[in-house]
Formats: C-alpha cells, sequence, structure tokens
C-alpha cells in the first residue's frame, strides 16, 4: 500500500550515460546508415552513419532508446546505469511493406522458415527438448535458493525530500549509478522473501518434492495485509521459468516458449553470431515475435554445437507494443551449467518486472533470483521421501534458530545494500503513527471499512441504497479486528426502510477452534448468525453485497422481494491439502414483500393466500480445490488462478416438523470450476453444475430458482438477460464458459491493435425439468407461479430446450473495463424479457 500511496511520475538525477553503438539488419548482418537513435520519452536523438555506426548522450532518468528506420520494425532496448555502454543492435524487416529505394540499403529477402537455417536450428533444439530438461532424469536432487525483492524506483532527490515522507527518510537507499545498477538516484525498498529448499525430483511416476528448510520474509500488520496471500501473489507473478515448458507462466499469463513446438509460427529467427570463447561453441540465436502485441517474448538463445543442442543460455524481454497492462519492462535471464554427465542443468535464474502506470516516472521495480547448488543425479530417494504434498515447510514460523548468522552463511548470493535494511525497516514502518493512519485510510478507501480501535465501521457503500420496497434504505454496520480479539470475530448491521417503515438487522459471531484468526487458512470456526432483511429470490451477487448503491440501478420490474428471518448455526472445517467441509442448520421464515405473492388454489379453484413459509434445513458442502492459492481478505477470498479444478457438492435437507420445518426435500448440487489455458489463444473459465432435488409438492421457493441478473453488470454466475424468478426447476445442469483471448485477433487489426483492447466470449446454457408433483399446472398442492398485471405466467419451468444467452466483448478498455454485448437466444417470447442489451464490469488483469 506504500507504493501505490506514492505511485507517481517524478524525475531522478545522475550523471549523463553516454552509449556507443551498431545498428544491423538481423537478416544479412549489413549495418544501416540514417536509422534513428532516439531516448524513449525525450527529445534527444541521433542518427547512424553509413556504417551503421552512432554515438548518443543520454539523461540518466530514461531506460530505454528506441531505434528506428523505414521498413523496419522498431526495436527497444533497455539500457542500465553505467556511464558508458556499448550496444549491438539489429533491426527486423517488416512484414508487408514495400521496399524503399536506398542506395546504401542491401535488398532484402522476405522472411520464410523454408530453407531458412535458423528455424532448421530450432528445430533442432526443439526436438532434443526432452533429453535436455531436468525430467529426462531418473532421479535428480538439489539446494534451491528463493530471492524475491520489491521496491519503489527512480526516485529523484526532490520526491524524497517532499515534506511528507520527512519521518521515512530512513526507508531511502542511494544507488550508485555507476556501479552498474539499472535504477538511477533514489530507490525505496518495500518487501523482500526469502526461501531455501531441498528439492527432489523422480520420472517414474513423475513427481516433485520441495521440502523447505527456511523462510524468512517482511511482515506487514496482519489488520491490513494478508502476508500469506501477499506471497502467494508475489511468488504467482514471478514464478519459476522453465525454457523447456511450450508455455511459460508469467504475470498470470501464458507466454509461448521461443523452443515450444510451434515457435516457428509465431516467432521470426536468426543466426546472429558464433561464440568460440566457450566450449563447446555456441550459436546466438536472436528471436522476435512475428507480431508484437502478442503474448510472446524476444530476445536471445545460446545453442550448444555439441549434437545435443542444449540451451546454454537465455536472455528473455518483450516488445514495448506488447498488450500487457502495467508492465514497463520484463527481462529474464538464464545460465545453465553442465553435469558431471555432461548435460545441462539450470544454475540461475532472474526474472526482472519494473511496473509502472506510465513508461515515465516512477516505478515498482522488483527481481526474483534462483539459485541452484549441490545438483546430483541418480541417487534413488525411498518413496517416503515423494510422500504427501508437494510443498512441506520443515522449519516452522517462529524457529528461533533462524536468525541473521544462519542465513548469511546458508545463502548462496549476499544480499544487495538496498536489500539488507528492508526486514528492519519495514518493522520500524509499523510503528510510525502517520503510516497507521496512512493504512487506515488506504484500507477505507480499497474495503470500505473505517478503522475504529477494535472494530471497523462499514462498508460505506451500502449506507445508502433503494429499491422499490424499502424506498430509500439507510443502513450502518460494522465488524471487530484482532485488536479485540483474534479468535472470536463478529459482524453486525442495523438498516431501516424509508417507505416500509420496517428495521432490519444482521449479527454473527465466529469463533475459532484452531487457535488462528477466524479468516485465515484453514479456517475451522464455528459461527451463529440472526438476519432479518430483503432479498431478491432468484438474486446470486456472489461477494458483492445486495444493498450495495450502485445495484439499487435495474432494468424491468423488480418489486417481488422476501423478508427474511433466518436463524443459523455453521461449523467449518479446511485442511492443508485444500479440501473443507461446512455444515450447518438453519431456520428460515419468509414473507412475501412488494407485490411477490404466495397463492394456492383450494379444492373450489379459488386462490389461498399464504403469508408466510416455513423451513428448517440442514446442509452440508464440500469443496476440493487442490493449490488454489488466493489472498484473504475478512469477507472473501480473492482466488490466485491456477489450472487446477474446483469441485464442490452441496446438500440441503429440508426437515420437516423440527423447529417447524413444514416441508421435507432434499437438494444436491454437484459443480467444478477450471480454467483452460490455450497458450497464445488466450484462457477460458468454465463452470459446469449440476442440480437434483427430491421430494413433492415443493413450493417455488424451495426449488432451484435459477440465476437471474436485471442490473446493468455483467455478472459472471448470473444470466445476464434472466428476470427475476423466471425459471424455476427441480432437476438441471448448466455450463458457463468465458472465453478471454488476450487480444489475439484485435492484436492483427491495425490501429486498433495501439488500444490494446481484448476479445472476451462467453455463452451460458442451463436446462431443466420440473416434475409434476411440484409443477402447479399439474397439481394445486404447491404455490402458483408470479403472474404480472395482465395476468400473464412470468414463472415457468424449461420446456424441451434449454435457456441459453451469449455474448461478445472487449476488455483491458482502460485497462480495467470490460464491456460485453449481450444476446439471449431463446424463450424470447416470454413477457417484459430483454432480447439483448450492453453489460459493463470492472475487472483488473496484467
Amino acid at each position: 500500500m506504500l507504493m501505490a500511496f506514492i505511485f507517481v511520475s517524478v524525475l531522478s538525477f545522475g550523471q549523463t550515460l553516454h552509449l556507443k553503438g551498431n545498428v544491423m539488419d538481423v537478416t544479412n548482418k549489413e549495418p544501416i546508415g540514417y536509422a534513428t537513435v532516439a531516448a524513449v520519452g525525450s527529445t534527444t536523438a541521433a542518427s547512424t552513419d553509413d556504417n551503421g555506426n552512432f554515438i548518443l548522450k543520454v539523461e540518466p532518468n530514461f531506460s530505454k532508446i528506441r531505434i528506428s528506420f523505414v521498413g523496419y520494425e522498431p526495436q527497444d532496448v533497455s539500457i542500465n546505469g553505467e556511464t558508458y555502454q556499448e550496444l549491438t543492435v539489429y533491426l527486423v524487416p517488416e512484414e508487408h511493406t514495400i521496399e524503399t529505394v536506398n542506395i546504401t540499403a542491401p535488398k532484402r529477402a522476405k522472411y520464410s522458415n523454408k530453407n531458412n537455417p535458423a528455424v532448421e536450428l530450432i528445430r533442432k533444439v526443439i526436438a532434443h527438448k526432452d533429453e535436455n530438461r531436468i525430467a529426462s532424469y531418473e532421479y535428480a536432487e538439489y539446494r534451491q535458493y528463493e530471492k524475491v525483492s520489491l521496491g519503489l524506483s527512480n526516485l529523484s532527490e526532490k520526491f524524497k525530500n517532499r515534506k511528507i515522507f520527512k519521518n521515512y527518510q530512513f526507508l531511502f537507499e542511494k544507488e550508485d549509478v555507476e556501479a552498474g545498477s539499472s535504477t538511477r538516484g533514489y530507490t525505496l525498498p518495500a518487501y523482500i522473501e526469502e526461501r531455501l529448499s531441498q528439492v527432489y525430483t523422480r520420472k517414474k511416476p513423475n513427481t516433485t518434492k520441495q521440502l523447505i528448510l527456511a523462510e524468512q520474509r517482511a511482515q506487514f500488520d496482519p489488520k491490513f495485509v494478508d502476508n500469506d496471500g501477499l506471497s502467494a501473489y508475489f511468488n504467482k507473478l514471478y514464478q519459476d521459468i522453465d525454457i523447456y515448458e511450450s508455455n511459460i507462466e508469467l504475470v498470470t499469463n501464458q507466454f509461448l516458449s521461443p523452443i515450444a513446438g510451434s515457435s516457428p509460427t509465431f516467432y521470426r529467427f536468426y543466426i546472429t553470431d558464433t561464440v568460440k570463447t566457450e566450449t563447446p561453441y555456441l550459436v546466438e540465436l536472436s528471436f522476435f515475435p512475428r507480431n508484437r502485441a502478442d503474448l510472446l517474448f524476444q530476445g536471445k538463445l545460446y545453442i550448444t554445437l555439441d549434437g545435443k543442442y542444449a540451451v546454454k543460455r537465455a536472455d528473455l524481454s518483450v516488445s514495448d507494443d506488447i498488450n500487457l497492462n502495467f508492465v514497463r519492462d520484463l527481462d529474464v535471464k538464464l545460465d545453465f551449467e553442465q553435469d558431471s554427465n555432461n548435460r545441462y542443468y539450470l544454475k540461475t535464474s532472474s526474472l526482472g518486472l519494473d511496473f509502472s502506470l506510465t513508461n515515465k516516472g516512477t516505478g515498482i521495480k522488483g527481481n526474483r533470483t534462483v539459485n541452484f547448488n549441490d545438483f546430483r543425479t541418480g541417487v534413488a530417494q525411498p518413496d517416503s521421501v515423494y510422500a504427501g504434498p508437494s510443498v512441506v515447510k520443515v522449519v516452522q514460523e517462529k524457529d528461533t534458530t533462524l536468525n541473521e548468522t544462519y542465513w548469511a552463511t546458508h545463502r548462496p548470493i549476499a544480499l544487495k545494500p538496498t536489500e539488507q535494511n528492508i526486514y528492519r525497516n519495514i518493522d520500524t514502518l509499523q510503528l510510525i503513527p502517520s503510516f497507521q493512519r496512512f493504512m487506515d485510510i488506504s484500507a477505507l478507501v480499497l474495503s470500505g471499512y473505517k478503522q475504529a480501535g477494535p472494530v471497523e465501521i462499514g462498508p460505506v457503500n451500502t449506507f445508502y441504497s433503494f429499491n422499490p420496497v424499502e424506498g430509500f434504505r439507510l443502513r450502518l454496520g460494522g465488524r471487530t479486528t484482532d485488536r479485540l480479539s483474534k479468535r472470536f470475530y463478529a459482524e453486525a448491521y442495523t438498516a431501516y426502510g424509508l417507505k416500509d417503515e420496517k428495521w432490519k438487522y444482521f449479527l454473527s459471531g465466529t469463533y475459532a477452534l484452531n487457535n488462528k484468526s477466524v479468516y485465515t487458512f484453514p479456517q475451522h470456526y464455528l459461527r451463529a448468525s440472526i438476519m432479518r432483511d430483503t432479498k431478491i429470490p432468484g438474486q446470486n451477487l456472489e461477494f458483492v453485497q445486495e444493498d450495495n448503491f450502485l445495484l439499487s440501478f435495474k432494468r424491468g420490474e423488480n418489486e417481488r422481494y422476501l423478508y427474511n428471518d433466518i436463524y443459523r448455526l455453521e461449523y467449518k472445517r479446511e485442511f492443508e491439502n485444500n479440501f473443507s467441509y461446512l455444515i450447518g442448520l438453519s431456520k428460515w421464515r419468509q414473507q412475501p414483500a412488494g407485490i411477490l405473492s404466495y397463492q394456492m388454489l383450494d379444492d373450489h379453484g379459488n386462490n389461498r393466500l399464504f403469508d408466510e413459509l416455513n423451513t428448517t434445513e440442514l446442509s452440508v458442502s464440500l469443496r476440493y480445490a487442490p493449490h488454489e492459492e488466493f489472498y484473504q481478505g475478512k469477507l472473501y477470498r480473492t482466488p490466485i488462478y491456477n489450472k487446477y479444478p474446483i469441485f464442490y457438492l452441496n446438500y440441503v435437507a429440508g426437515l420437516k416438523d423440527v423447529l417447524g420445518g413444514e416441508y421435507d426435500y432434499h437438494n444436491f448440487t454437484l459443480g467444478a470450476d477450471k480454467r483452460f489455458y490455450f497458450s497464445q489463444l488466450g484462457y477460458a473459465d468454465v463452470n459446469i453444475e449440476g442440480n437434483y432435488i427430491l421430494g413433492d409438492h415443493i413450493p417455488f421457493p424451495f426449488l432451484n430458482i435459477h440465476r437471474a441478473n436485471q442490473t446493468y453488470a455483467y455478472q459472471l454466475r448470473s444470466y445476464n438477460l434472466m428476470n427475476f424468478l423466471e425459471f424455476v426447476s427441480d432437476r438441471s445442469i448448466s455450463a458457463n464458459v468465458q472465453y478471454y483471448m488476450n487480444g489475439f485477433l484485435l492484436n492483427k487489426v491495425p490501429l486498433i491493435k495501439k488500444l490494446k483492447w481484448r476479445e472476451v466470449f462467453s455463452i451460458k446454457t442451463i436446462y431443466g425439468d420440473l416434475r409434476n408433483e411440484n409443477n402447479p399446472a399439474y397439481t394445486s398442492n404447491v404455490l402458483q407461479f408470479q403472474k404480472n398485471e395482465d395476468n400473464e405466467a412470468i414463472t415457468y419451468g424449461f420446456k424441451s430446450r434449454p435457456y441459453v444467452e451469449a455474448s461478445v466483448g472487449l476488455t483491458n478498455i482502460f485497462k480495467f473495463i470490460r464491456v460485453d454485448y449481450v444476446k439471449r437466444l431463446n424463450y424470447l417470447d416470454q413477457p417484459d424479457v430483454p432480447k439483448h442489451g450492453i453489460r459493463v464490469r470492472v475487472k483488473f488483469d496484467f
């Protein structure tokens, strides 16, 4: 949060950088004369001479130069802080451009994979992938050290001396620009994490076991920050880079590896040098994306000429035109060493990311370094070593023996001066009152809650809302914090409707049974709650409050509400393997509100009105989410998506004659969520769900009222063109597919690709049925479905076809807005149903 607080554009200072270099055509190594060399974001520029040579002086607050020439793709090159630098830059001819007449430029052939020695070489690398990767060993083991560090970069003296930072001068570190650092002026180190592990791998069965021997990280106040979630998120951004994988996950996206089987389709390869100073000789293979906006790398591979065609080194970066948000610079360096069998294993890995809102000014720069030592092969470990979870913490969280002396002797790479004081500085920071106030304000902005000692007041977006039944609704609520109790958590609110003149309220108390905070993984708690409030039947807002002010605006008729009185007792248990179960017992009284009515035909065909329905429910929910990671909030979790599915099973039993329950039924729901990755074609989030209800003569409020949405916000798990209470069933199956192409199509469209919009497609379908015993069209022993003012039915069972709606949309508008055009494909003849519409959603993504 401190980084977000001072995320502004500033100027830094230092000594002028002297750049000297040569610009050449990558296809024939001929010099390019009269090319433009300019500092990105500056008017400072120079031109190459007839031999492609240039000299340029650059101020130290610029980190990139751009080389351009007619008929070639512009090339951005990162520069570091060294005062004198020499560069060799290769320009790639543009595809589908008309050759210009230039007396000094040699004629260029159009790039082709056919008879291309560089492509032949990369195909040999691809053919030898399996024998060169660590998975080819029957057994392997090694010691692994990881370090992730982040901080604000490119800070000026003027910025540092601002009055607001008077109490924070100890945080700033000055970089020596002549020491080769890419950072200028001042940095503000803000986070560091270290981990030391012993890793074992085997081929059959394919298993990897990581034993964490020691770890430490900078810790923020847990009442503001989920430190475990923050660590998981940073490790998701800074993942392991395996060049031999076809797809490399990075900053929550997948990049196609330059040695993937399909890489010649998406990359252009050029042999740019032969390195004879190493044994065996190496070929320098430069590669560039065919489309600079796609999620692809550019850089160099160094391939061994010993018949193994192994990668000895790899330098990866991305084009400045890539459709990737907030990433100003990305730099990957991989170095491999030979083992005793003359095979190559990864020795060091470095991933640097520079995040920024713009291409200039202050950024958040981070680096993950991984070092591998004591690499051994052929040592068979017993099966017990590989048993259990793939990652196991051997170290205890508060092991006092893991002091600085231990880390100083076990780190293979010493900490940088800017990293050495982070642990102490973060601890000191928590004690400064002004920083506490800043975190308090940040929490209010981000979560909607205001700190007030042992409690928090909020959420502020529910203080005022409106709907047709309550009119203007005023609400005040809050929740407790760890300052009151670590194991006990309470939440409450009261609300009042100015139109219906009724008070609503909610009160819950949760007690942790594992001596942890109730919202800390793994959760193990007992919760009791009581609620009296309104609800729209069939609306499912996931983690959003139903009386959120922005959701007060709805389309169509939405005056059918419920008054609910719910008393509930819950017991939840989570396990380290991400399996959890929830057992609940609730007593539920519901009364129709607004124009909702409960009517049943008597023996004479007359309507009989019911003032309320009562049920007692026993519920059991099972959930299994292998390898799940998330950022834990106090009310919900923000998932960090991976490739593993999530399974859930919910069972609800209506208990007749128990605590006043009037109905007997059994409701089963089985579902699964999974994200599918398609490399350059993006990814899809898929949900499949089935529901089955056993029981006869069940009123429709206790059947499956399918999730509808009449707001103008696009909701992922609801049907956005379905009306409230429109469809009811006692057995159904549904599918929901959200397909994000990450701009794969729009990146090919001139001018449009400059906007960096991304396409998204979705289809939602559900098919259900309603047994005659629960259908008022066939029996008079259940409540009648709803009708409008013209006495037309507006609640239905499904006919012989499923309900289907589809959408096509744009995401990444202004980097965080998604807009969908949604079309309803059937059931168009039902009254007051929309056939199409525009829906909007806020979506932050890289």
